[in-house]
């Protein structure tokens, strides 16, 4: 895997492919995975505050569609209630109305492929990442992380946190390994304090230019 030191972004290399996908409208595009407790929603939050970029959330989009009360969110909500996992489909065609929306033309796609089902729904519609970000911490520290949160989260317990990582390692750690096989990953060491790691995180993004107005770093 490429890591933060040696790492060179070809920030213009899909552009072309996804033109006719979005409308006409060129965009950079990162995948963002990491594990549960990983830090990556941090990361990305700074990433929008000094690069620009949009973040888009895969299960936030689906959250909305389904409060909006929309026909499309009925279904989705349906299909959630009924213990299935929500179409690739769906979700990419949310991401991709997301983007032609956005006056924007850098985006994160955070948690999302996150399986080889999802992966190749995103390449059957020719839609590739210019890279895929990847937060790389070991169980104990995310562990450590998630028992440490003071949020009321329901899913912080010993035996959910477990279970949330074994879904990360069978389903999304196979989608990294595909991506790093074409030497598309950029692997970052996320055990290290927030502002150490943002400092590998900006040396990976440069190639994109900081934003005309930065907000303070988000500890």
């Amino acid at each position: 895997m490429s890591t933060a030191v040696d790492a060179s972004v070809a920030v213009t290399e899909q552009e072309d492919v996804m033109e006719n996908i979005l409308g006409g409208k060129k965009v950079a595009v990162v995948f963002v995975l990491g594990g549960p407790g990983s830090g990556k929603g941090t990361q990305c939050s700074n990433i929008v505050e000094h690069f620009g970029f949009t973040h888009l959330s895969a299960g936030e989009l689906l959250r909305t569609e389904i409060k909006s009360g929309s026909e499309n969110g009925a279904m989705i909500d349906n299909i959630i209630k009924e213990g299935n996992i929500v179409p690739s489909e769906i979700t990419i065609k949310l991401l991709q109305e997301a983007m032609i929306k956005s006056e924007n033309d850098k985006f994160l796609i955070d948690g999302f492929p996150r399986n080889e089902e999802n992966r190749a729904a995103f390449e059957n519609i020719k839609i590739s990442p210019d890279f895929v970000l990847f937060f790389d911490c070991s169980e104990e520290e995310m562990g450590r992380r998630l028992l440490g949160r003071n949020q009321g989260r329901s899913d912080d317990n010993i035996e959910t946190i477990r279970k949330r990582f074994g879904v990360f390692v069978a389903s999304s750690l196979p989608v990294i390994q595909y991506y790093d096989s074409k030497g598309m990953v950029k692997k970052i060491n996320a055990a290290k304090p927030i502002a150490e790691v943002f400092e590998d995180v900006k040396t990976i993004f440069q190639p994109y230019g900081p934003k005309a107005t930065q907000m303070p770093l988000r500890e």
